[in-house]
């Protein structure tokens, strides 16, 4: 019988942490977690876990190696603490681009990860809306995916934005683009594009579907650079869109994200808080929501033996 529910985290997204703490009105649990001088990780669980139901708040994001260590070595000490369950709770699953072989003598990164962190001593996973479906099959344990697309199609219903059709902005995520289509009672279109090389460079091909005279939402799973994103943008109006939106669920945005989306026609850019955006990201174009109740109410789900997907019907 698990007894108390605790949640800790690493140093990827305390405000993330926190908030989920303040939904479920719980207390943070409490850790030392820092580097060395010789950059070295160190964790020291600061409270009793024994036959705790604990999770672990870390999102594997910038930056990307030193927070993936973090987890692992926080989950680590807690089984050695003789916690009851550990959940990794990982809003961003980094690695997760690397899920096949696409070229000779390539690693599978995301599974190695999903080794890692079995290993390390996490029962179960739970993740928002993971690159590729089959890294779930990646894990020998338990994983629940959740989607930010309610969240997301939510503020988008609520602005009322009129002739919209939604954009997949790659063959790979048009099963999420048409669910949120549906929502949105919109028409779907899809941007046909190829990847050139290793250099998170891509081609533009062609646009199926009509966007001609229409306001255009373009979903994806995350931006990164954003190089994608201002290139189906510039597409999106050449075809004839009279305004484009874009939503995605995780914010990388490394460098040149924010001047490019600056730059760009784009009209908003609705993103969710899985990463955590720094002041100097949050611009006028950009709009962050709040992912804490979403997991705070998986996470209680979990506790008490409660359906996960029953929150989505």
């Amino acid at each position: 019988m698990l007894d108390e529910l605790k949640i800790f985290t690493g140093n990827a997204n305390p405000e993330l942490a926190q908030g989920i703490c303040d939904y479920m009105e719980i207390p943070l649990s409490k850790a030392e977690v820092f580097q060395f001088s010789n950059e070295n990780t160190f964790v020291r669980i600061l409270e009793n876990v024994r036959e705790c139901d604990v999770f672990v708040v870390q999102p594997i994001s910038s930056p990307v190696n030193t927070s993936l260590m973090e987890l692992l070595i926080m989950m680590d000490a807690l089984r050695r603490s003789s916690a009851g369950r550990i959940t990794a709770v990982i809003p961003y699953y980094g690695y997760g681009r690397t899920d096949k072989k696409d070229q000779p003598r390539v690693p599978i990164t995301a599974r190695l990860v999903a080794d890692l962190i079995t290993v390390a001593g996490a029962d179960r996973v739970l993740t928002v809306d993971l690159h590729a479906a089959q890294i779930q099959g990646f894990f020998t344990i338990p994983v629940d995916e959740l989607t930010a697309l309610y969240i997301l199609g939510s503020y988008i219903h609520d602005k009322k934005l009129k002739d919209l059709v939604v954009v997949a902005t790659d063959i790979g995520i048009s099963k999420h683009a048409r669910d949120l289509a549906e929502r949105l009672d919109a028409p779907l279109a899809i941007i046909e594009k190829r990847r050139v090389g290793n250099e998170d460079k891509t081609e533009t091909l062609n646009i199926i579907g009509d966007v001609k005279g229409r306001c255009a939402l373009t979903v994806d799973d995350e931006i990164d650079t954003a190089g994608s994103l201002t290139q189906a943008v510039d597409a999106l109006k050449k075809a004839g869109a009279k305004q484009v939106y874009s939503c995605c669920t995780h914010a990388v945005f490394s460098d040149p994200a924010i001047e490019r989306i600056a730059a760009s026609p784009v009209k908003e850019v609705i993103v969710t808080d899985t990463i955590p955006i720094a002041g100097s990201k949050r611009r006028k174009k950009i709009t962050v929501l709040p992912v804490a109740p979403l997991l705070g109410e998986a996470i209680h789900r979990i506790h008490s033996g409660l359906s996960v997907g029953a929150m989505f019907r």
